[in-house]
């Protein structure tokens, strides 16, 4: 089951006017960032923060699931949602603790293109 926009509206609701907040839709579920790191997922109209050390100890007692299959277990914080105070330290606390985003890639630049050769004429000189 795909995450609705209702439940996206919420979360970014909850989360208020915290800077450097952004999300991108994903196979009908959605990623949330913050300063361009992936902290959060939403899927299936729950909101799961990736595991940290500092995310725990925001949040106490976790419960985990898997936000898609294939995925590491994130903790579930659904009950976090009515407590913005404590949603949005959690999410702050796992931001500060994941790696920078690592660069993207720059293109690798084509053949370069060369100006045409100058042809001489075939015509012989008179002479």
């Amino acid at each position: 089951m795909a995450s609705d926009a209702h439940f996206l509206d919420h979360v970014l609701d909850q989360l208020g006017s915290l800077s450097g907040i952004t999300h991108r839709r994903m196979f009908g579920e959605y990623a949330l960032y913050h300063h361009g790191k992936v902290v959060a997922f939403i899927c299936d109209n729950r909101l799961f923060l990736k595991p940290s050390a500092a995310g725990r100890a925001c949040i106490g007692a976790v419960s985990e699931g898997f936000p898609y299959p294939g995925a590491k277990a994130h903790f579930v914080v659904d009950d976090l949602l009515d407590d913005r105070e404590r949603l949005v330290a959690a999410l702050l606390a796992t931001s500060a603790e994941l790696p920078e985003p690592k660069p993207k890639a720059k293109p690798k630049p084509g053949p370069k293109a060369t100006a045409p050769a100058k042809v001489k004429s075939a015509r012989p000189k008179a002479g």
